[in-house]
């Protein structure tokens, strides 16, 4: 079985958000829907779904903010997993970024999450001697 991947249309945000939600990807402090119609109202963002016949079994959200490319939001369906779509999506979402022309691609992977750390490692990525800041801008 191979997947489709494409972007997604905002018909598609609840299947998506719900694929997100299933993964255990969303926090409370984040709305998806939101992150998912920022995403598609502007040129420098997408959210790509990969489709199996017409069902959603992964997403991811990617961006360019003109410095360098980002991914958010990496779900691949359980009863998916293991079949090499995360891969297909990360690979879709650097080609979407070269057409963008992107120099870098970057993503942040949560502090204890060694599943993802591992399977980021097996694509070649590497950990980034930087640290984060954040702050909530309401």
């Amino acid at each position: 079985m191979n997947i489709h991947v494409r972007d997604c249309n905002s018909e598609e945000r609840d299947i998506v958000v719900a694929l997100w939600t299933r993964s255990g990807l969303t926090r409370p402090w984040n709305d998806p829907a939101v992150d998912f119609d920022l995403a598609l109202s502007s040129s420098s963002s997408t959210v790509l779904g990969g489709f199996a016949d017409s069902a959603l079994v992964a997403s991811l959200m990617v961006g360019f903010d003109g410095h360098r490319g980002w991914v958010y939001y990496l779900a691949v369906d359980e009863s998916h997993r293991g079949r090499g779509f995360g891969k297909r999506m990360m690979h879709s979402a650097e080609a979407w970024l070269r057409e963008k022309r992107a120099p870098k691609l970057q993503f942040m992977v949560r502090e204890g999450n060694d599943a993802a750390l591992n399977f980021y490692a097996k694509l070649g990525f590497e950990r980034q001697p930087v640290i984060t800041l954040g702050r909530a801008i309401d």
